[in-house]
């Protein structure tokens, strides 16, 4: 059996990531899922989250935002809404944000507000922890 598989991390915008990976691990819509070479194939959906995957011993960090992963077991496709490595995370635009959010689930009137605000301050919160992983 194998002891890698492709990677691809793609946005709307550009492509993040074309590497060789051991190994990932991916925010599904319902946790987080760990993947290996030779995996079942599955589609999941995503959710907001740090992706890590791991290449030649070294541990790469993203931070996701919604999408859906194709697995093979020879390939982990992922495309994204949003996916930033620590390096392209503005950290005081992350931190705004996240002070937006927490203030909107404190004023928020509707449900639709704050599930919005949940999101906002989930995805900041996982920007700003990915960010402290700058290699």
């Amino acid at each position: 059996m194998p002891d890698t598989f492709q990677l691809e991390i793609v946005t709307p915008e550009k492509m993040v990531v074309k590497d060789v990976a051991e190994e990932i691990q991916i925010p599904g819509k319902d946790g987080y899922l760990g993947i290996l070479p030779g995996h079942a194939p599955l589609i999941t959906e995503l959710a907001v989250g740090e992706i890590s995957y791991r290449n030649s011993g070294q541990t790469q960090y993203l931070s996701v935002a919604w999408g859906f992963a194709e697995v093979l077991p020879d390939k982990v496709t992922i495309l994204a809404e949003t996916a930033e490595r620590p390096e392209e995370i503005d950290v005081k635009r992350a931190q705004q944000s996240k002070e937006r959010a927490e203030e909107a689930l404190k004023t928020g009137k509707t449900e639709a507000d704050f599930t919005h605000a949940e999101d906002a301050l989930k995805r900041a919160e996982t920007r700003l922890e990915v960010a402290e992983k700058k290699s």
